[in-house]
């Protein structure tokens, strides 16, 4: 039922969005967790590392707990609420076009010429400073985004959601929940946040290696350039400080003939990052465009590929026992 479940959740986000109007399910994650933060600090007598992990421990096995429970219920009540709910559930877990429109409002902006604006809806979008930006500054900040959130906000909720269904892209989701929220380098959450970066890092490192091959065959399909993406991968992927993250942004940067990275500020401190990519191709308005198609072209075909081969497991299965 899963090879049914996930495209239709998918097309619901590409019909829909992301409604400002509806609560969404990561924030009542969100909540849980800073109330569990806020339990297990209390208790002086834990390590900072020990009430770290009982804390990511709480948050997703509550939320898989509940959704499991929520899905059990809607499918006692009428097998179509039991599909309806998964459904909604896993709708929910991915965001493509929530991302694309991120990245259309900066691309939008840098179009108008109204580079603050551009500024400040980038800003939205990443956590460094934006306000010294160039235009090219903007682009490169949006592209980074949209090739790293194509990995862990697309392709890695659907590939668990593939597998395990609603509740194994909610598993994903409030990991990813609590690495956003503890997962700093920092006095706060260097202990307390462990738990929750290393299990996100897990969790993380089969999908963002398979984005790879989802965006050298989007970038086939788009004629872009597969090689590159591969060759910008093999040099650079593992030069990122995230054990993930590099990945998919140097396959952006390959299909699409850009680099990423090099200087940034976080708080006004400046940074340098490892340039990824193998060629200095234009970064500006219309690069963004083109990397918002290829996240498109890659989701779709990783789902695609997905649901193609649980069909030919489950013709399989089928075949074995008859």
């Amino acid at each position: 039922m899963t090879w049914l479940l996930m495209p239709a959740a998918f097309l619901l986000d590409l019909l829909l969005g992301d409604p400002q109007w509806f609560p969404h399910p990561v924030r009542l994650v969100g909540k849980l967790a800073s109330g569990a933060e806020a339990l297990f600090r209390g208790m002086r007598f834990l390590p900072l590392r020990l009430a770290g992990i009982l804390t990511a421990v709480t948050v997703i096995v509550t939320t898989v707990a509940v959704l499991q429970l929520l899905v059990w219920q809607a499918a006692r009540l009428h097998p179509l609420a039991g599909v309806a709910v998964s459904v909604l559930l896993l709708y929910f877990a991915i965001a493509p076009r929530d991302l694309a429109a991120h990245a259309a409002a900066v691309r939008d902006a840098l179009l108008a010429g109204d580079l603050e604006l551009a500024r400040r809806r980038v800003a939205m979008m990443v956590g460094r400073d934006t306000a010294s930006l160039d235009d090219e500054g903007v682009a490169r900040a949006a592209v980074e985004s949209v090739a790293e959130n194509t990995s862990d906000g697309v392709i890695a909720p659907l590939f668990y959601g593939i597998l395990f269904g609603p509740v194994g892209a909610w598993l994903y989701k409030a990991s990813n929940t609590l690495d956003s929220m503890f997962g700093y380098r920092n006095e706060r959450y260097r202990e307390f946040g462990w738990a929750s970066a290393r299990f996100d890092d897990l969790l993380n490192w089969l999908p963002a290696r398979l984005t790879v091959l989802a965006v050298a065959g989007a970038a086939f399909i788009l004629r872009l350039d597969p090689a590159a993406t591969f060759r910008s991968v093999t040099e650079g992927a593992t030069r990122h400080e995230s054990p993930n993250a590099g990945y998919p942004e140097s396959a952006f940067a390959g299909a699409l003939g850009v680099t990423l990275g090099g200087e940034r500020s976080y708080g006004g401190v400046t940074k340098t990052v490892p340039t990824l990519g193998i060629r200095e191709g234009a970064m500006e308005a219309a690069t963004i465009s083109r990397a918002m198609r290829l996240m498109y072209a890659t989701t779709t075909l990783f789902l695609a590929a997905g649901v193609i081969i649980l069909i030919f497991i489950h013709y399989i299965t089928i075949s074995t026992i008859l």
